[in-house]
């Protein structure tokens, strides 16, 4: 989209020697910079965006965004230079700023949801209720943007440039309410910061992505950042309070002076679950709303999709949302795209569901839902993912071996780690009943064919995914069109 040039001071920033050049545009990339560019080299796990000024400044970048480190990295390309300079304590949170102010507009609801599961979930769901009701909605995360704009993105949570410029691009397409996802990699690097968000969820807290943060308080309170910091006092909060985390992270909205909405199956919830009934293509639901009871009937797999559901009803009803609306929406939502959706069925009865589980809670609460859906036995298949948090690998395997009665082993997207030493890792706690298969495409097809009338298999990790990481390399690969191909292929339907 088209943007007028603007002063450096009309982004909320100011050089150190208080030169005021007319910015062109905002990059984080060097290679994407072009005259009159301001480029924020920022802070990186492996390098820091301060190595890149020099070639930033030989793209003509008008305007430097950085820090103390940065600074001293580009000192000599940045002596001979007149490009402006702005050192930041934070850097991040100054470049999220500039970029709202940059792109300056957005849909006029935006809710974010954080958690370790679920996220997708929710964004999805709350985005279907609003499109129900008529209202043009988008979800934004780990599926990209869906609803009515779409665009890809390559992170949950995308940096505050592309970020704000897909909020800006789909209100201008007419999008009034927005659904997105907060990873707590995106919160703990303020990528949401100079987002207007009016309602947060918090839908659950386990292990996960224990490579990045320090221990499992650093990982908490890196998801607290959208209740402390991003919702401003008055803002809404819907959150699950029923483990110690969520009753924490409510104290957290409470004492922030947030409009809190509380969700779960204890007592005392707003909106609460009061029963489930499932069979082999859903549920029906009895939960507590606005103070009456509700029953329901939900073509969704999985007895945590109740949670998903409330948590989504919950963010719809604080942002406007009335509750004969929302309950009119609830039956109409369908699943999403590798959420325990239903990839194939085999002649005999037997279903193939398809989840993006890829950490331990993950895998224990997709086995442990899905159980009441089936008669016979369930077969999974599990992998883990290379440079990742290795902790929870074996937690993976325990949680397939105590959850499912059969269980194959194979790759995930094992990237520039062995695949066979990951495999063994998951192996140690998936134990030696377990099956080990390193071809995915072949785990598959031997997880089909072991499949009885009455029993379902569940094809864990990779979900929604189209590619298969192995090296530096994306190879194409879709688990649910392996599974359709497996049981196409043994049940003579080729």
């Amino acid at each position: 989209m088209q943007i007028e040039p603007r002063q450096l001071s009309r982004l909320g920033l100011r050089a150190a020697d208080g030169r005021d050049p007319v910015v062109t545009g905002i990059s984080v990339d060097s290679r994407q910079v072009r005259d009159g560019h301001l480029f924020a080299a920022l802070p990186g796990s492996a390098t820091h965006g301060g190595e890149f000024i020099q070639f930033a400044l030989r793209q003509g970048a008008g305007a430097i965004l950085t820090d103390r480190q940065g600074a001293e990295i580009a000192a000599e390309a940045l002596a001979g230079t007149d490009a402006a300079l702005i050192v930041a304590q934070d850097p991040r949170a100054a470049l999220a700023g500039a970029a709202a102010l940059w792109f300056a507009a957005q849909p006029e609801t935006v809710v974010a949801v954080t958690g370790t599961s679920g996220k997708t979930s929710v964004t999805n769901f709350t985005r279907q209720i609003w499109q129900a009701l008529g209202i043009p909605a988008i979800s934004l995360g780990t599926m990209g943007v869906e609803g009515d704009y779409q665009a890809r993105l390559a992170h949950t949570t995308p940096e505050p440039v592309t970020l704000h410029r897909v909020l800006a691009e789909a209100a201008a397409a007419g999008v009034t309410h927005a659904a997105m996802e907060a990873s707590s990699h995106g919160l703990d690097q303020r990528r949401l910061d100079g987002v207007n968000v009016a309602a947060g969820a918090f839908t659950n807290f386990s292990q996960d992505h224990l490579d990045y943060h320090a221990g499992f308080d650093e990982y908490f309170a890196a998801k607290a950042l959208l209740f402390n910091h991003i919702l401003e006092p008055g803002a809404a909060a819907v959150i699950c309070t029923d483990d110690d985390r969520g009753r924490q992270m409510a104290q957290i909205a409470r004492d922030r002076g947030l409009r809190l909405t509380t969700y779960g199956r204890g007592e005392g919830c707003d909106l609460r679950i009061l029963g489930q009934r499932y069979d082999a293509t859903g549920q029906e639901l009895r939960f507590q709303m606005a103070g009456q009871v509700q029953l329901i009937r939900l073509d969704l797999i999985g007895g945590f999709q109740a949670e998903n559901v409330l948590c989504a009803a919950g963010l719809c009803l604080a942002t406007g949302s009335t509750p004969d609306q929302v309950l009119g929406a609830l039956p109409r939502l369908t699943t999403v795209r590798g959420r325990m959706q239903l990839a194939a069925q085999r002649d005999n009865g037997a279903a193939v569901f398809v989840d993006y589980a890829h950490k331990p809670g993950a895998v224990i609460a997709a086995l442990q839902s899905l159980r009441p859906h089936v008669m016979g036995r369930i077969v999974a298949v599990i992998g883990a993912g290379g440079d990742r948090d290795r902790g929870k690998r074996p937690l993976m395997g325990e949680a397939a071996r105590q959850f499912a009665d059969v269980v194959f082993v194979t790759d995930d997207n094992p990237r520039t780690e062995d695949p066979a030493a990951i495999r063994a890792e998951v192996m140690a706690g998936a134990g030696p009943d377990a099956t080990e298969v390193g071809d995915r495409a072949e785990a598959i097809l031997r997880a089909v064919d072991v499949l009885e009338p009455g029993d379902a298999l569940l094809i864990c990790g990779k979900g929604h995914e189209t590619g298969q990481i192995v090296g530096a390399d994306v190879f194409p690969f879709d688990d649910a069109e392996q599974a359709s191909i497996a049981v196409a292929a043994l049940d003579d339907r080729l």
